[in-house]
């Protein structure tokens, strides 16, 4: 969304808003991610859908500096209490929520008060992004797998307070099986294509994985996911949380995120005649995703205590690695089945986490592969065993001002994020660091633990 027509949007609202009324929807949310990976909101009565697409509803652009504790980092661009925006929502993303009966959703875009695209629009970049790979002749699908653990609403500081049985065991599947049928079934409804969903391997922690899409779709739905568990979860007495790490000796919840690169209607991550049948662009797009992890850390990785998750041998992937299947890597070929690679080949990070704002995120590994398509660059030698245990492995940043400076030092991220965005960006991770940087592990981990 580049330039408003007001008179358009206002009847395509009222049209949407008919629809709305007559599938009982009452109220219409309207989010946007913040640089502290928090889904924002505001609301509307249906009735006002018209006028919030013609001509958005107000949101300051002090949220551009807050920090997921609520608190406003300052800022080289910041205005302090001056100066407003306005969410428009994407009317072509608007669904009504199955778990939120009378409510619907929609991303939003975030304009200025001339009607120009906000500099700092997550979602914009992400789009911008996308735009720049389609003017280059490619395009790209993305997912996110979504990890959250589940504790009992009156016992929220004990993941085994609401399954129990193994990981990835069929008893922990069995005690909260009607809770993960209501699941699917409101995010069926809502239009997110599930394609599994199991226990993984810490206590009381659940996994989902969706099909790929769009880039930018697919941060709708990892936002729209989170928000679809948080809730079915509150209904069946649970509380979800999405921390990287939930106890300083637990395992952590991911954020994985899989992305392959395609000509048309073919994909390139296969049928080449590069290693594992990767075509030389993919090799290139994937090697200035690796080479560009530590930076892409402080975006992928953005708050203090993912750094207590990305541990060695945790398949968190803290070494900078690629391989075939290798869970270790934080540069992951999923090949697929013999039969399906042409449909199924893709990159897997796994160095990220739920702290991140997905728009940002998608954007990022774009404006990362495409440079290395740019460079013509080659990926080293893939690793087929646990990094962690070659002499000389060389690690990821280990902490977040460590990622910090790798981002502001990688020219090609920080001017396709823009001088507002890219420095807005490194002063709120900052303001975390300042913020919970000294805490130690275990109030790190009750603080951040139900924020995302």
């Amino acid at each position: 969304m580049s330039q408003l027509d007001r008179a358009e949007l206002a009847q395509q609202g009222a049209l949407r808003a008919d629809g709305l009324r007559a599938a009982g929807v009452e109220l219409v949310a309207l989010t946007f991610v913040d640089n502290s990976g928090i889904a924002r909101v505001k609301a509307v009565p249906v009735d006002r859908l018209w006028s919030a697409a013609a001509w958005g509803v107000g949101a300051s652009n002090s949220f551009d500096f807050f920090l997921a504790t609520d608190d406003i980092a300052a800022g080289t661009h910041s205005r302090g209490p001056v100066g407003d925006l306005r969410l428009h929502p994407d009317l072509d993303a608007l669904v009504p929520l199955a778990a939120q009966p009378g409510w619907a959703w929609a991303p939003a875009w975030r304009y200025d008060q001339e009607g120009e695209p906000h500099p700092q629009d997550a979602r914009a970049l992400a789009a911008a992004a996308t735009a720049r790979l389609a003017d280059l002749g490619y395009n790209a699908r993305t997912a996110f797998e979504i990890e959250w653990v589940v504790t009992a609403a009156d016992a929220p500081d004990d993941p085994r307070s609401a399954t129990a049985g193994p990981a990835y065991g069929y008893a922990r599947l069995s005690s909260q099986a009607r809770y993960l049928r209501a699941l699917v079934s409101a995010l069926t409804a809502q239009g997110v294509a599930v394609e599994q969903i199991h226990p993984e391997y810490a206590a009381g922690q659940f996994e989902v994985s969706v099909a790929a899409g769009d880039p930018v779709r697919a941060a709708d739905v990892a936002v729209l996911t989170r928000e679809t568990i948080r809730t079915v979860s509150e209904h069946h007495g649970l509380r979800a949380s999405f921390t990287p790490k939930f106890a300083p000796d637990g395992v952590g919840n991911g954020g994985h995120v899989h992305v392959s690169l395609w000509d048309g209607d073919r994909n390139l991550c296969a049928g080449g005649d590069r290693r594992f049948g990767l075509t030389e662009t993919a090799e290139a797009f994937g090697a200035g995703i690796l080479s560009r992890l530590p930076a892409l850390l402080a975006i992928g990785a953005p708050s203090v205590v993912s750094y207590l998750r990305l541990q060695p041998h945790h398949w968190a992937g803290v070494f900078h690695a690629w391989g075939l299947e290798n869970r270790e890597a934080p540069l992951r070929l999923v090949q697929g089945p013999a039969g399906q690679r042409d449909r199924a080949a893709n990159f897997e990070v796994k160095c990220f986490d739920l702290t991140a704002n997905p728009y940002l995120l998608v954007a990022a590994l774009i404006f990362a592969g495409l440079a290395g398509v740019s460079e013509e660059a080659t990926l080293p030698e893939p690793v087929d065993v646990d990094p962690g245990t070659l002499p000389g492995a060389s690690r990821l940043p280990t902490s977040l001002a460590e990622a910090v400076t790798a981002f502001e030092a990688d020219s090609a991220l920080t001017s396709a994020f823009g001088p507002e965005l890219a420095t807005t960006l490194m002063d709120v991770r900052r303001g975390e660091l300042d913020r919970l940087g000294a805490l130690p592990p275990d109030e790190l981990c009750a603080v951040m633990r139900y924020l995302h």
